[in-house]
């Protein structure tokens, strides 16, 4: 006992601590949570003045956009994507908005229903977790029928919003769904007026659907703007409170990064593609000249920011997120 030293003792104590704390230590595997596969509730609250707007996410289909857009090389586009850190495919938002004025519920575009598949078709789901009840939308505006903004009005050939009355623009109800069948364009899916004719004809029966012309005031404080070429009637819609403005784009980009450096992009679903240009580069000019919101249908969730621009390029700046509480434009 005399030859143990202080050292010896030390280092005894040290090596029964080390067992013991391994002995005694749960498990790292039965320690470890497992992973939760969902998100939160997909919608976004501001204010414009007197305006609430909220966001909807219908959802996110991942896209192989290099391979849709047009007048562009695909590698070409590729490269301004990777750069910008997106995947390819590139996760793409729908979104759709409402508008409550303190009288009545205003819904924009109404997501994809059940014809785009799972990852998409929430935007009801959304709705309720944001507080509202389709039973409770008033007025729906499209910006123009493709399906991921007119598939949400109907599930079963009912209508969705019961309670409603349809918007749409009249150059849009001409085109789907009374061109003849000799009279399309070549190379555009005749899917797309069968679909159109299947969400907008439970409306129709019941007297619920209101044409408006071009560049008209669809209702009190909704101002429609003509921007054709993506569809014929594709219109976006603007809405004004507290000297603010927001206008609600609809299809003018897909995306937030190709289309804004190169503007004379089209993408496959453009009916008049040099219309759509034209369209394009008179939003973005508008939108930089004049500073206010927009909100897209494509630009990643909330979709809602400003147009800056750089030489003949732009730039996609996205709201800053608030609370909620007053809102982020007074």
């Amino acid at each position: 006992m005399n030859n143990v030293t202080r050292r010896d003792v030390l280092k005894g104590a040290s090596t029964l601590a080390a067992v013991a704390a391994v002995t005694s230590a749960p498990s790292i595997a039965a320690a470890a949570a497992a992973k939760q596969h969902f998100q939160s509730p997909g919608f976004y609250r501001m204010a414009l003045g007197n305006l609430e707007i909220t966001a909807l996410l219908d959802g996110t289909l991942p896209l192989p956009l290099p391979q849709m857009y047009r007048d562009v090389a695909a590698e070409d586009a590729a490269r301004l994507l990777r750069g910008a850190h997106r995947d390819i495919p590139t996760d793409t938002s729908v979104n759709a908005f409402v508008v409550n004025d303190g009288k009545g519920l205003v819904l924009i575009d109404a997501g994809t229903g059940h014809y785009l598949g799972n990852e998409v078709g929430l935007l009801v789901s959304n709705l309720g977790a944001s507080g509202y009840k389709p039973s409770q939308i008033d007025h729906i505006i499209l910006t123009h029928v493709h399906t991921d903004h007119s598939g949400g009005l109907v599930q079963d050939g009912k209508r969705v919003f019961e309670n409603a009355i349809l918007h749409v623009p009249e150059r849009e109800m001409e085109f789907w769904l009374k061109t003849p069948k000799d009279a399309r364009p070549k190379g555009l899916s005749q899917q797309l007026f069968q679909e159109a004719v299947e969400c907008l004809r439970p409306y129709l029966q019941q007297g619920r659907i209101i044409s408006f012309g071009d560049n008209a005031e669809v209702l009190p404080g909704f101002r429609s703007i003509l921007r054709t070429g993506h569809t014929p009637g594709h219109s976006s819609i603007a809405v004004e409170s507290g000297g603010r403005k927001l206008v609600f784009w609809g299809d003018i980009t897909h995306g937030d990064i190709v289309q804004f450096k190169q503007p004379d992009v089209t993408i496959e679903f453009d009916v008049d593609r040099p219309s759509a240009v034209r369209s394009r580069r008179q939003a973005f000019a508008e939108a930089v000249a004049e500073g206010y919101f927009v909100a897209g249908a494509h630009i990643a969730f909330p979709g809602i920011g400003n147009v800056l621009a750089q030489d003949d390029q732009f730039d996609w700046m996205p709201v800053n997120y608030s609370d909620g509480e007053g809102g982020v434009v007074k």
